[in-house]
């Protein structure tokens, strides 16, 4: 009976022991280690940008790189919006993404993702306006035109608006588009977006028009 006795308490004891262990404040990582209040800040600092690199290997993943040309169009409209800063309501202006080590130099390519870019923003919301229309519809016999680029038919001024800006970069496999939205009078930046369009091609020249021409040999007559 008193053995009986003896392993219950031993028993309870036990458990209170283990209790009062796992109650112990988690910064005493070993027994008889002392409580250093510099390394437990180091090591919260080091968890919270682990889960910063976390979020950023997940944005890149999901959202920043693309395999269509498409997707990273919605990429950057999608990052844009994001901002809580820029006002919807406001009128914005789109121009022609260039080169990013050529500022005046685009391309079709680029062409084609500013005017898809316009596409994007005006379902979400935002307060687009087609800076080059003329002041009047003129016609030809080919067609009908409105848009132009001929500055001496274009109106003078244009009304205080947001300016979409972009830069794309050719690199291997891959071309980095680069967006930013800026206010025309202060020229702050008030959002910004950036994406990878991931092509997979060993040459892009397809992509920008600029492939070489093909090798030709002349064939002559054996003398």
């Amino acid at each position: 009976m008193n053995k009986k006795i003896v392993s219950t308490f031993f028993l309870v004891l036990l458990g209170f022991s283990i209790s009062a262990c796992s109650n112990k404040p988690r910064n005493v990582v070993h027994v008889g280690v002392p409580y250093d209040r510099e390394l437990s800040n180091e090591y919260r600092k080091l968890q919270r940008t682990k889960q910063g690199m976390i979020l950023a290997n997940d944005n890149q993943y999901f959202i920043t790189n693309q395999r269509t040309l498409e997707g990273s169009i919605n990429s950057l409209a999608v990052q844009m919006l994001q901002n809580k800063k820029l006002k919807t309501y406001k009128p914005i202006i789109i121009t022609s993404f260039v080169r990013l080590d050529k500022f005046k130099k685009t391309t079709e390519f680029g062409r084609i993702v500013s005017e898809s870019l316009i596409n994007e923003l005006s379902n979400r919301g935002f307060n687009m306006i087609e800076y080059r229309g003329q002041t009047a519809v003129s016609i030809n016999d080919a067609g009908e035109y409105f848009i132009t680029r001929k500055p001496h038919k274009l109106k003078n001024k244009v009304i205080d608006t947001y300016v979409v800006v972009g830069t794309y970069s050719r690199q291997h496999k891959k071309i980095m588009l680069n967006a930013r939205v800026i206010d025309n009078i202060t020229g702050k930046v008030i959002t910004s977006a950036r994406s990878t369009y991931l092509h997979g091609f060993l040459d892009d020249c397809l992509l920008f028009g600029d492939c070489p021409p093909l090798r030709t040999i002349k064939i002559v007559k054996e003398r």
